[in-house]
């Protein structure tokens, strides 16, 4: 009795056109901690303002967007395409009315102030 084994690489590429018709697509994101607020920064290439939807609840992020997907035969397919969601969780509450949004040559950036009681404090020492 023979067994056939298949390559490891073969194997990793079936795993790849597995994930590719299940449409895995994850918004990749940058963060940026800073003293007053996070700065989130991700590429979203072809897409405008009204093609997202943004949603802030406590220190929950969401963003959710739809890639159009083009007909027609392709000889190299590599643009993502369908529908994203990508849910992230700060380590503390935003303010959720005061956050901001914009698109720029394809990056979004969001501005994400924390909430008053979230900022670090400044503690004066007195002298006597």
């Amino acid at each position: 009795m023979s067994y056939y084994i298949r390559p490891y690489a073969h194997r990793r590429n079936m795993m790849r056109r597995m994930a590719a018709q299940n449409n895995a697509f994850t918004l990749r994101v940058d963060i940026r901690e800073e003293d007053e607020n996070y700065t989130l920064t991700t590429v979203v290439p072809g897409l405008s303002a009204d093609d997202l939807n943004i949603q802030v609840l406590d220190n929950v992020v969401r963003i959710e967007g739809e890639y159009k997907t083009s007909d027609g035969e392709h000889l190299l397919r590599e643009l993502p395409e369908g529908k994203f969601i990508r849910t992230l969780r700060l380590p503390n509450e935003v303010d959720a009315e005061k956050v901001e949004a914009k698109i720029t040559n394809g990056v979004l950036t969001l501005s994400l102030p924390k909430v008053e009681s979230a900022r670090p404090k400044q503690i004066k020492i007195l002298a006597k």
